[in-house]
């Protein structure tokens, strides 16, 4: 078996760890279960590149529960869990290709590796796979693959931008657009782990202080709930209409980037596009303004013209690194301005993770089943599946709603009748 880990040593306590995250991971379970008896996916080659995480490492073993082959790689350089990854070569006797601060040459071929085994199946947080199966004369791989999931916002925009562009060879389910995945995993489980990871880094104080929230989508809304419950003062920028209104609607302050840096003193960006922290921001923030990054790619904070505009760099805290400019100001970047939840802290908890994965895990089901019927495209799961984990989810929780009643039913149905 092919693997390139830190350290197998580590698998032990990788294994505590990933039986902790099992616990708060029902849905999956039950999933899990039903695989085992089933073995749905028997045969069937899953090439996955996610983040590699005590959660991940049970989505991992309810697949190859269901006789799924599979080889998975670090979506992020930063955000594997090296003890994970060594639990899952030793005792799952899966094909993990991650360690944790690799080099971009690493990265891609550790990406190169999972593809080596020509999935069938590919299983993206950021479409990386599904990018390299389209360049680099993998047209022949690509050809192979029945279809894809794409777990994350920046992925299933690459994706529907070569859907658009007409280059996209095979049909790839969007879980991200599961109601069961961005409505918690999104708001919940970013709100909550950007906030761990920038405590964890910085020890901030978030009461009273002024934090900036570039974008408001899911995730936004997520970490400016969270920061606003701290007793931090949330300033949001948008360039949408909509989200900014119903920032402003949310109780929140709503000005453009340029306002916005003479006042913050943390920033998160969580927007999915680049450039978004620049030159000019960098030059009007406070002295001591922190910056994270709670977007996939590490692209929405130019790092290179901090570093041009600097006159001194140094790793004060873990991390946290500090620029000096060359005024005396200082800026400080979490996590080298790549996810911030896994740099500096666990990622999501597995309560939520535990919907976002059963999602993936019915996605791989459904693609087995649908072998050849979907057409080229970015799809949705079936709604049907979506309510089916949210009932999942409540049952483990113990909590029961009420339902229609036949005659309820009937007036919903029903135009023609009145009051």
């Amino acid at each position: 078996m092919d693997y390139d880990v830190k350290d197998l040593n580590l698998a032990k306590q990788g294994r505590l760890r990933i039986e902790w995250a099992e616990k708060n991971m029902p849905v999956l379970r039950l999933i899990r279960a039903r695989f085992t008896k089933e073995k749905p996916l028997r045969g069937v080659r899953v090439g996955c590149c996610l983040h590699v995480t005590t959660e991940t490492a049970n989505l991992m073993e309810t697949l190859k529960a269901g006789g799924a082959e599979l080889r998975l790689c670090a979506s992020n350089p930063l955000s594997t869990q090296d003890d994970s990854a060594a639990a899952l070569v030793t005792d799952t006797k899966i094909g993990v290709f991650a360690v944790r601060g690799e080099d971009n040459k690493t990265y891609y071929k550790h990406i190169a590796s999972v593809l080596a085994n020509n999935p069938q199946i590919t299983i993206d947080d950021g479409a990386d796979l599904v990018s390299a199966l389209h360049g680099n004369g993998n047209g022949g791989a690509a050809a192979g693959v029945w279809a894809g999931l794409e777990e994350t916002t920046t992925g299933v925009i690459r994706l529907r931008a070569m859907a658009q562009q007409g280059v996209l060879r095979f049909p790839v389910i969007a879980i991200n657009d599961s109601q069961t995945k961005h409505m918690f995993d999104n708001r919940y489980g970013t709100g909550q782990s950007t906030v761990d990871g920038i405590l964890r880094a910085t020890n901030h104080l978030m009461a009273g202080s002024k934090v900036v929230i570039c974008g408001y989508g899911w995730c936004g809304r997520g970490v400016a709930s969270r920061a606003r419950g701290m007793g931090a003062e949330v300033i949001v920028c948008e360039v949408e209409p909509i989200k900014a209104l119903e920032a402003l609607m949310d109780g929140f302050r709503v000005m453009p980037m340029a306002q916005a840096v003479r006042e913050g003193d943390v920033f998160v960006t969580l927007t999915g596009n680049l450039g978004i922290i620049r030159q000019e921001h960098f030059l009007k923030m406070k002295d001591g303004a922190v910056i994270a990054n709670s977007g996939h790619f590490n692209v929405e904070i130019d790092l290179d013209a901090l570093d041009q505009m600097s006159s001194k760099r140094r790793l004060v805290r873990r991390d946290v690194e500090e620029y000096t400019l060359k005024d005396g100001k200082r800026i400080h970047i979490l996590g080298e301005g790549r996810l911030i939840n896994l740099a500096a802290a666990e990622g999501h908890p597995a309560m939520v993770m535990d919907m976002s994965f059963a999602n993936q895990a019915l996605g791989v089901e459904y693609i087995v089943k649908n072998r050849g019927k979907l057409p080229l495209g970015v799809h949705a799961l079936p709604e049907r599946i979506d309510r089916e984990i949210a009932r999942l989810k409540l049952k483990s929780m113990g909590v029961k709603i009420d339902t229609l009643t036949s005659a309820q039913k009937k007036y919903l149905a029903e135009w023609t009748m009145g009051t």
